[in-house]
C-alpha cells in the first residue's frame, strides 16, 4: 500500500511538473507572438531616427530622445521614470576645416573626433607627418619630425567585428605616443571607403582628448599620405576645429519596469543605449535596439503573463562617451546588485541575434544552456565565454553581475556604424522583429527562473575572470585598467 501511494505521489508530481512546463511554454509562445507584431516597433524607430535624429548626450536632441522613450514605455502601460546623473562636460563640433598650404592643395573632407579638444583660435599651422600605422617602430622612424607636427595615421577598412575592436584598441596607445612625441594634432584615416565620414569618441571617462583629433575621408587621407611620402617638398596644413565645450550637465537614463509576481526585489535588466552620434540618425547604433527594448516591454506587458521576478528595461544615455549612463546606474543601484540576476544588453545593430557572450561566466553558461534548450526554434543558442568592452555591460561585469551581450551577425553594421549613412533605411525591420521575439523569450525565462543564472562575484573572482578572458589586456589598451586597479570603478571587495 505504501509503495502504491509513493508511486501515485510521484505520478502526481510528474503531472504537475508537466502542467507547469506546458503553462510556461504557453506563456513564452504568447510573448513571442506579441513580439512579432512589427508595426509599433517600426513606427517607434521612425520617430526616433527621422524626427529626433542624431542624439549626442548632453544636447537638446538627447533630451527629445528621452521624452520619446518615456512616452513610448508609458504608452504600453509600463511603469516608467528617469534617473539623473551628472556629465563632467558637454561637447559639440564646430566648423572643422583642413587647408593644404602650397601648390598641391585640394579640398579635404574631415570631421572632429567626439570629445576632441578644439584647436586654438586661428587653428594650427604645421607640417603634416605620415606616421603609418602609428606603431612604436613608426614613431621611432619619424623621430625628430613629430614635434610640433600634425600626424596622419593609416587605417585598414573595417570588415569584421575583430577589425572594429582593433580600431578602438589601437587608438589610445597611438594617442599616448603622439603626446609623448610632441605632436600638435592627430588625423585618422577613415576605415570606410567611398569618402564616408563617421565619428568615434576619444574619451575613456568623459574627458577631452589631450590633442585635437579628426577623421579624414579615406580617399583624401590616402592622397595626403602619398604627397607626404613623395618627399617632393614638406606638406604644410592648417587645421581649424573650433569645437564647443560646455560645463557639467545633467543627463538621464530611462527605466521601465514590470514587477515580478513572486519576488519583485530580485530583477533582470534588459538594456540598450539611447544616445548616438550626430552625423547620421543613429538607426543601427543603437536606435533599432532601443526600439527593441521598448517592443520587448510591450510584448510582455500586453501578453498578460508575469515572470516570478522583476524585469527592468533601461535605456542608457552617455554610452558613446565612456558608458557614463550605465556606470551611473550601477553606482546609484549598488545596494541592489546582490538581487540583480543578470544584465542583458543589445548593441550591435540590426543583424540576426545568434546567441550571447558571457564574459567568462561558466556558471551562467551552464544555466543558460538548460534555459535555452526549450527555445531552440528561436536559434539563439550559441553561448560564448568571450567578453568585450564595447557596450554598457562593462560596469555591471566589474560589479560581478552575470552579463549577456547579444551576439549579432554584422549585416549592414560595419559600413554604417557611427557614420553619416546610419539611417532608418538601413534597418531590416523584419529582422528586428525576430530579434525582439528572441530577446523577449530569453529575458522572460531568466526572470521566471527559480534559481539565478549565477551568483555575484567578489572582487578577487572578477580579477581572475578578467585575466582568464584577456579582458585585462583590453582594459589596459582602452585606458580602463587604472580605474579598476584603483577601485574607482567596479566592486569594492
Amino acid at each position: 500500500m505504501k509503495a502504491c501511494c509513493r508511486k501515485m505521489g510521484l505520478f502526481l508530481v510528474s503531472v504537475v511538473a508537466m502542467g507547469a512546463a506546458a503553462a510556461q511554454e504557453k506563456d513564452v509562445s504568447t510573448i513571442v507572438g506579441r513580439a512579432l507584431v512589427m508595426s509599433p516597433l517600426a513606427a517607434d524607430l521612425r520617430r526616433l531616427t527621422d524626427e529626433v535624429g542624431g542624439r549626442v548626450s548632453g544636447t537638446p536632441a538627447m533630451a527629445r530622445a528621452i521624452d520619446w522613450a518615456t512616452a513610448a514605455f508609458r504608452s504600453v502601460g509600463v511603469e516608467t521614470h528617469t534617473e539623473h546623473y551628472r556629465m563632467p562636460l558637454t561637447w559639440s563640433e564646430g566648423t572643422t576645416h583642413l587647408e593644404i598650404l602650397g601648390g598641391s592643395a585640394f579640398p579635404v573632407s574631415l570631421v572632429s573626433e567626439g570629445w576632441s579638444s578644439p584647436t586654438p583660435a586661428g587653428g594650427i599651422e604645421a607640417e603634416l607627418v605620415h606616421i603609418g600605422d602609428g606603431t612604436e617602430a613608426d614613431f621611432s622612424r619619424a623621430a625628430g619630425r613629430t614635434r610640433g607636427a600634425i600626424l596622419l595615421v593609416d587605417a585598414q577598412v573595417i570588415q569584421t567585428w575583430e577589425d572594429l575592436d582593433n580600431e578602438y584598441n589601437r587608438a589610445l596607445p597611438i594617442k599616448q605616443r603622439a603626446v609623448e612625441a610632441g605632436a600638435r594634432a592627430v588625423l585618422w584615416t577613415s576605415a570606410r571607403d567611398h569618402r564616408l565620414l563617421y565619428r568615434h569618441t576619444d574619451t575613456v571617462d568623459g574627458e577631452l582628448s589631450p590633442l585635437p583629433m579628426a577623421t579624414v575621408a579615406r580617399e583624401d587621407a590616402m592622397r595626403l599620405a602619398r604627397l607626404v611620402d613623395a618627399k617632393s617638398a614638406p606638406v604644410r596644413v592648417r587645421l581649424s576645429m573650433p569645437n564647443v565645450v560646455g560645463g557639467p550637465a545633467e543627463e538621464r537614463n530611462v527605466i521601465g519596469e514590470i514587477r515580478g509576481k513572486e519576488n519583485s526585489s530580485d530583477f533582470v535588466v534588459l538594456g540598450a543605449h539611447l544616445d548616438s552620434w550626430d552625423l547620421g540618425t543613429g538607426a543601427l547604433d543603437n536606435g533599432c535596439n532601443a526600439a527593441l527594448v521598448i517592443a520587448v516591454a510591450r510584448a510582455i506587458q500586453s501578453s498578460g503573463v508575469r515572470p516570478r521576478h522583476t524585469i527592468r528595461f533601461v535605456l542608457f544615455s552617455g554610452e558613446e562617451v565612456g558608458f557614463q549612463g550605465s556606470r551611473a546606474y550601477v553606482q546609484q543601484h549598488r545596494s541592489e546588485l546582490d538581487h540583480l540576476r543578470a544584465m542583458v544588453v543589445v548593441d550591435d545593430g540590426g543583424g540576426r541575434i545568434t546567441g550571447f557572450s558571457l564574459s567568462g561566466r561558466r556558471d551562467a553558461r551552464e544555466s543558460l544552456q538548460d534555459l535555452l534548450e526549450p527555445l531552440s526554434n528561436l536559434d539563439v543558442g550559441q553561448l560564448s565565454l568571450a567578453g568585450g568592452l564595447g557596450t554598457d555591460n562593462v560596469d555591471f561585469m566589474l560589479e560581478g553581475v552575470p552579463t549577456l551581450v547579444a551576439d549579432q551577425e554584422p549585416a549592414t553594421y560595419m559600413q554604417n556604424y557611427h557614420a553619416a549613412s546610419d539611417t532608418y533605411d538601413k534597418v531590416d525591420l523584419h529582422q528586428i522583429a525576430q530579434n525582439t521575439a528572441a530577446i523577449a523569450a530569453v529575458v522572460y525565462e531568466i526572470a521566471d527562473r527559480a534559481q539565478p543564472l549565477g551568483g555575484r562575484l567578489s572582487r578577487a573572482q572578477i580579477t581572475t575572470l578578467l585575466e582568464s578572458t584577456g579582458l585585462d589586456k583590453e582594459m589596459k589598451a582602452q585606458g580602463l585598467w587604472s580605474a579598476w586597479e584603483s577601485g574607482k570603478r567596479g566592486r569594492e571587495k
